[in-house]
């Protein structure tokens, strides 16, 4: 690690000595309401790098171009660099959370075909709903990236939910981001916990970040027990 480059909320970025490969570090640090709720929780930057890299590594082998190179540690990757894109995108194949506050949609009610949202990735404004005019205008994609992004979400949205199924698990919506790898568009940033809704599909209990945002029950049990059903410990 030569430069930390960026530091999030739950992850750090730091320059390697191999030009063109970053390396990304799960930290323990959870955060909701814009990091409003801050703790740290032992355990938990494991469970999401081992999750991110296992669906990373699935996802290439289905066609999907990502950043992802290799795992370094139980909690550290290598990474492609990227010209990441200020762009959050979100799929939603159940309502709930936002969605359910401010458009008239019950939660739990089903959304088909899924509903793609995309936000502009911005803490000062709060992150704030875009559609494809104003990603247009303020030159974030242009409309063959627009078209090529959404048809990326919904073919991850696709294989991620089948995998899902098949484990007992309801993937209720996630969000994603993407980067620029000269003229490819690639995905980028992590999937895992801290980035999706899951639900029980018995037992309709979240098993994601909402257990601390809402304080529902214990972050590391649900994390692992989602970790469990797909590493197949």
């Amino acid at each position: 690690m030569t430069e930390l480059l960026y530091q999030g909320k739950a992850k750090s970025i730091y320059r390697s000595d191999t030009p063109g490969t970053l390396i990304m570090v799960f930290r323990d640090d959870v955060t909701a309401f814009d990091g409003e709720k801050k703790d740290v929780m032992k355990g938990k930057g494991r469970y999401n790098q081992e999750v991110s890299a296992f669906f990373f590594e699935y996802l290439e082998e289905k066609g999907v171009a990502t950043h992802y190179q290799r795992s370094l540690d139980p909690v550290t990757m290598l990474v492609d660099e990227l010209e990441m894109i200020p762009i959050e995108v979100i799929v939603r194949n159940v309502a709930a959370g936002s969605i359910t506050r401010r458009y008239p949609f019950s939660k739990g009610q089903r959304l088909d075909p899924p509903v793609v949202m995309m936000d502009y990735k911005n803490d000062a404004l709060h992150d704030p709903m875009l559609n494809d005019d104003l990603i247009l205008a303020l030159g974030l994609l242009s409309p063959g990236e627009l078209f090529k992004i959404r048809e990326m979400a919904l073919k991850v949205n696709s294989l991620l939910y089948s995998y899902f199924e098949e484990k007992g698990v309801l993937l209720v919506d996630f969000k994603i981001e993407f980067g620029r790898r000269n003229d490819e568009i690639v995905l980028a940033d992590e999937i895992s916990m801290d980035s999706m809704r899951l639900w029980d599909m018995k037992t309709g209990e979240s098993l994601d970040k909402d257990v601390y945002r809402f304080e529902t029950g214990d972050l590391l049990t649900a994390y692992a027990r989602v970790a469990e059903r797909i590493l197949e410990r």
